[in-house]
């Protein structure tokens, strides 16, 4: 057997591999981090990060145009082609030190920059050399999925790891996918200056409740992308050309393949340690271990959400296994999720559909729009509402769609998962006038119709001739 060089080996420097290698260090185990692409995985490089900060340059251009409507009324806006995308580098460039091979060698972690793979049930080669640790996590992310549509493999395309940084912008930008990395690509395109179709087989948002769903879909076509929701691409060709199920031809500059991600897990040597795999990622019981128990798997290469916060929250369940022997278990009941279009679109919990199936009769939807928010009158963003899905008086998920969705999504997260009553909630001081105030305002809907009923009304009138 070969000699133990190292308490815990990760493989993979994304989201999940940071926090797990930065917590297992600090702590004082031998770690030691293999990543052979960039530092900050996916999330820094090619997903979260860069997104936002081009959803960031189409909001600047939406608020330039649509300032009118506040007394302002601004020259029309010049997009800078170059300047977006050095904003973009920036961006990335002003995160990456939190990122970077030489914080997490300060944590004193060994930071192999060389690809990996397990070679036995507790072993590890990468650049030449043979690592064994007693524990292994892997964190290998995930990757585009590219649908099996006709002609596309022969077409170049571009997903969200070749989108950002292209020199030239796009005149027409064809987007295959509806969901939220489809409908935020399009929208800031489109107020970029770009002709964007977008291209769904479902309706958009299709994991989303469907009244906010269309919310944003009416956002999307107000900023002029064209939308065929509920049509298939049967074939692809050069130019890109991309022809729907119903005899649709579109013709376009560049073509971005938006379907989804999947777990990445291939070429690891998972078969040699043991480590069992299905179609949507590595197998892992609810302490996140894989079928050889000594190797864990967290974020988006395992069976389960692909979300950044959930492979910070993965690591965590593997730092208290790992360092501390604790039993700790994941939980995705409360996971919140965030579409950063505009207006955003936010969920936790059960959406209205799942919870009517799961709780039937049992279940009451509350509601409340933005249109009735102070905040959002004076600010004239008043689209959007949010919905409460509540049993028992205990919120057991919520919707929401309008400005700061993804903001305020956060309360309410904290609300499910603690079941928090929402007479609690209905009861909160909120500062006024703000965006916050629609908690306090969806909730006290739970209680108006008892509260101002005829018999609580009798009560006050009978209390009030007494003196």
């Amino acid at each position: 057997m070969s000699r133990l060089t190292h308490d815990v080996a990760i493989i993979g420097a994304g989201a999940a591999g940071l926090v797990t290698a930065g917590g297992l260090s600090q702590f004082g185990l031998r770690v030691v981090l293999f990543e052979a692409g960039e530092m900050g995985g996916e999330c820094l490089n090619t997903g979260c990060v860069p997104s936002k900060a081009l959803l960031a340059a189409g909001h600047a251009v939406a608020a330039a145009r649509h300032g009118a409507a506040l007394g302002v009324r601004p020259g029309t806006p010049e997009v800078d082609w170059a300047g977006v995308n050095a904003h973009i580098a920036r961006t990335i460039a002003a995160i990456a030190p939190h990122d970077s091979q030489e914080r997490f060698e300060g944590f004193g972690c060994d930071v192999v920059r060389a690809v990996a793979r397990l070679t036995g049930p507790d072993t590890i080669e990468a650049d030449g050399r043979s690592y064994r640790a007693r524990r292994i996590v892997l964190a290998t992310g995930s990757e585009p999925a590219v649908p099996p549509i006709p002609g596309l493999a022969d077409v170049p395309f571009l997903t969200n790891e070749t989108l950002f940084g292209i020199p030239d912008q796009p005149t027409h930008l064809i987007v295959l996918g509806g969901g939220a990395i489809g409908c935020e690509m399009a929208q800031a395109h489109a107020r970029l200056g770009c002709a964007v179709t977008l291209i769904e087989a479902d309706r958009l948002l299709p994991r989303d409740d469907p009244e906010h769903a269309a919310v944003v879909a009416a956002a999307l076509a107000a900023d002029g992308v064209t939308i065929h929701a509920g049509r298939k691409a049967v074939k692809v060709e050069g130019g890109p050309t991309v022809t729907l199920d119903d005899g649709t031809v579109i013709v376009g500059s560049h073509l971005l393949v938006a379907v989804g991600r999947k777990a990445r897990t291939h070429g690891y040597g998972l078969e040699a340690a043991g480590v069992e795999a299905g179609p949507n990622g590595i197998r892992v019981d609810a302490r996140l271990r894989t079928s050889n128990t000594r190797i864990f798997a967290v974020g988006d290469c395992r069976d389960g959400p692909r979300l950044t916060h959930a492979a910070g929250y993965d690591a965590g369940i593997v730092i208290r296994n790992i360092a501390f022997r604790l039993p700790a278990k994941a939980n995705y009941a409360a996971l919140p999720a965030a579409t950063y279009t505009d207006p955003e679109i936010a969920q936790v919990g059960l959406t209205e559909a799942g919870a009517r199936a799961r709780h039937g009769a049992a279940l009451t939807v509350l509601r409340s729009d933005f249109a009735h928010n102070d905040r959002a009158r004076a600010e004239g963003r008043t689209e959007g509402l949010i919905k409460v899905m509540a049993v028992k008086g205990r919120p057991v998920g919520v919707s929401i769609v309008g400005p700061h969705a993804g903001d305020l999504i956060g309360f309410w997260q904290f609300a499910v998962a603690n079941r928090v009553k929402l007479s609690a909630i209905a009861g909160m001081i909120a500062p006024y006038p703000s965006w916050g105030e629609s908690a306090k305002a969806v909730a006290g809907t739970a209680f108006t119709e008892t509260l101002f009923s005829p018999r609580v009304r009798a009560v006050v009138r009978l209390l009030a001739r007494l003196g």
